[in-house]
């Protein structure tokens, strides 16, 4: 049985999850592929800063910080 599909931002911090949909704007979708977030990677959520914007993720092995507007519009599919 699959997990249901969810929001980055949904998982809890040190999850995993792998990338199904990518829902930013388009302006900001290139910057993203660049930095290696595509369909089909896997992600750790690994914190929030304190007021909660932006959110930190581990991806291919390095560590990225996304607005936390951005990060609810990459949807996931948690691992089991």
């Amino acid at each position: 049985m699959s997990a249901e599909i969810q929001a980055l931002t949904s998982l809890n911090i040190g999850a995993r999850g792998t990338v199904t949909e990518i829902k930013v704007a388009a302006s900001s979708r290139p910057r993203l592929m660049e930095m290696g977030l595509l369909t089909g990677t896997t992600v750790e959520l690994v914190r929030f800063a304190p007021l909660g914007d932006p959110v930190e993720i581990k991806v291919r092995g390095y560590h990225l910080t996304l607005r936390r507007h951005e990060a609810e519009q990459i949807f996931v599919r948690p691992s089991t």
